[in-house]
């Protein structure tokens, strides 16, 4: 009874006395955003309130090869308030299921911080670009000092003017480590300014990033150099299971995804996929990755080539940067730790296993939707599973 009691306090009992304090007037009219027993001196965010509750859904099964001996399948928890995605998803997974599964393959991982040196003129900065390889060895021991998973790969210099952007890049282990190599980076800034090397390399200031890592934005230099996991899935699609899943053909499948390819060209687009970024937005929320990072992980290249003489389709999605972790940041809260668990991607060696995850699953989603696309199904689709009191859907719709 004591634990009901608890649950069923105010909720202006829950939060810190400061937070009551600020928002007592806006708090009072809460009821949903503030129902829960958590103690605010657990919760990472400031102004804690409560939680915003989103659908959790599974996809799969899919049968990832190389995740397990025995190869058996696996099911991606998906946090999402869109109708018909996580059906899509199901339904690229059955697909795949039936020609043989899906593989993927990680070729490397980093994660980087870039900050801004000032010098007074250009010649001091290309002076600093060419003494840092005799400072390399105690920059390493500086960032590295900071933290027992960061370990610097490779600094990269630009210059620009009077300044010189240091691009720093790490791996850290199963976290994602966007803060932990924020750290390491400061401790070399501080140490580049102390008295003697700021007089002898003639530094006017610093600024710990300046752009050059990408951040949480889409960029270039995210597809040249991984910010997270470099990964890529890839799965042939039998002539059979195109007809009995998704309703079409290989050739038709393989036809829809060329007519997005065109229009991505003729769009600019940044990359070339589908809808990937549905997969990475409702598994980053539902196991804890930082969902801000969708921006910077957006970028992905979906491939498809038709075999005519075995009929069949040969599709493979590539991810340049998937910034994923398994430990740290949201990752330690119990319901994001559960959609690990679901996943199996928790313990050592978990970040890679979650990044060829969500390759795999994102495969899935971008065939299914192509495969509505081009055999006309994708907004009756939406009809039936969104607005099922409100739209009559003919029952010819394939799921």
């Amino acid at each position: 009874m004591a634990d009901i009691r608890q649950h069923l306090s105010s909720a202006l009992d829950q939060l810190s006395q400061s937070t009551r304090a600020k928002f007592g007037h806006i708090l009072s009219e809460l009821t949903h955003i503030t129902n829960h027993n958590t103690n605010h001196e657990e919760i990472k965010i400031e102004n804690f309130i409560g939680y915003s509750t989103v659908p959790v859904g599974l996809a799969g099964p899919l049968q990832i090869h190389g995740l397990d001996r025995d190869n058996s399948t696996t099911c991606a928890p998906m946090a999402t308030t869109e109708a018909a995605l996580i059906a899509s998803c199901c339904r690229g997974c059955k697909a795949i299921n039936q020609s043989g599964g899906v593989r993927f393959h990680v070729f490397s991982e980093g994660m980087s911080r870039a900050p801004v040196f000032r010098f007074q003129e250009p010649n001091d900065a290309i002076a600093f670009v060419q003494g840092l390889p005799e400072l390399e060895a105690a920059i390493i021991q500086q960032a590295e000092s900071t933290s027992r998973r960061a370990r610097l790969k490779a600094l990269t210099p630009h210059i620009i003017g009077s300044e010189v952007h240091l691009h720093f890049d790490y791996t850290c282990g199963d976290a994602a480590g966007q803060n932990m190599v924020t750290i390491a980076t400061q401790r070399v800034c501080e140490w580049m300014m102390e008295p003697s090397r700021r007089v002898r390399f003639k530094i006017s200031d610093v600024q710990v990033e300046g752009n050059m890592s990408s951040d949480k934005k889409p960029s270039w230099g995210s597809v040249r150099t991984p910010r997270g996991v470099q990964v890529m899935a890839w799965a042939s699609i039998s002539e059979t299971a195109c007809e009995a899943v998704f309703g079409c053909t290989a050739e038709t499948l393989y036809v829809s995804k060329q007519r997005l390819e065109a229009g991505a060209i003729r769009n600019g687009m940044h990359g070339n996929n589908v809808n990937t970024a549905n997969i990475l937005a409702a598994i980053f929320i539902a196991a804890g990755q930082d969902a801000a990072s969708v921006a910077e992980a957006s970028w992905s290249h979906t491939v498809v080539e038709y075999d005519r003489p075995n009929r069949c389709l040969k599709a493979s999605v590539y991810f340049p940067s998937l910034p994923v972790g398994t430990v740290g940041g949201g990752t330690s809260y119990p319901t994001q730790q559960e959609a690990l668990q679901i996943m199996k991607c928790t313990g050592t060696g978990g970040k890679h296993r979650l990044a060829g995850i969500v390759a795999s699953f994102a495969l899935a989603l971008d065939l299914s939707t192509a495969a509505a696309l081009g055999n006309n199904t994708f907004s009756q689709s939406h009809q039936r599973l969104a607005r099922p009191t409100q739209v009559d859907v003919p029952s010819t719709v394939k799921l």
